[in-house]
């Protein structure tokens, strides 16, 4: 076996139509392009994205997107006006789980709850949360209460 004597399989290789040769040849006149127009002409493809000469949707749009942080904290917000009105014993423990529970708050966003400091108040509470406001943290401890900030799992992570 030589090199010459190597051929493709029969029936693999395919001679190329021929078309537009005449009008008994295969898609004669035309040659399967239609009557007139862009897509007739040689070289007439047009682009993907063209919009038949309408302002493209790329222009049209802004320049810039800002794109949020996927790993932004949003809290789920608390005053401290609130607690006062729901007539919670000075006793019990606030907790985030306490809230959801009794259907205070809906659920708890990705960065937990955080207590905000409108609203007055009158009675001492222990209250633990993700995160606090300087002004709430002063309400809260002017009166006696107890604050405790909750740490999740990442966040202790990153910290070390």
């Amino acid at each position: 076996m030589n090199l010459t004597d190597l051929k493709p399989a029969p029936g693999s290789k395919q001679n190329k139509k021929r078309e537009g040769r005449g009008r008994s040849g295969y898609g004669g006149k035309t040659a399967g392009r239609g009557h007139n127009g862009q897509g007739q002409r040689a070289g007439g493809a047009i682009r993907k994205q063209f919009e038949g000469g309408q302002t493209p949707l790329y222009r049209r749009l802004p320049k810039h997107q800002h794109i949020s942080s996927p790993n932004r904290k949003t809290y789920t917000i608390l005053n401290i006006g609130d607690l006062e009105d729901l007539g919670i014993d000075s006793n019990t423990v606030i907790t985030p789980e306490y809230l959801v529970e009794r259907k205070i708050i809906k659920k708890l966003e990705n960065g937990g709850l955080k207590i905000l400091a409108f609203g007055e108040l009158t009675q001492v509470f222990k209250i633990e949360a993700n995160a606090f406001s300087a002004a709430a943290k002063e309400k809260i401890e002017a009166l006696g209460g107890s604050i405790k900030k909750i740490v999740k799992v990442a966040e202790e992570r990153s910290a070390k």
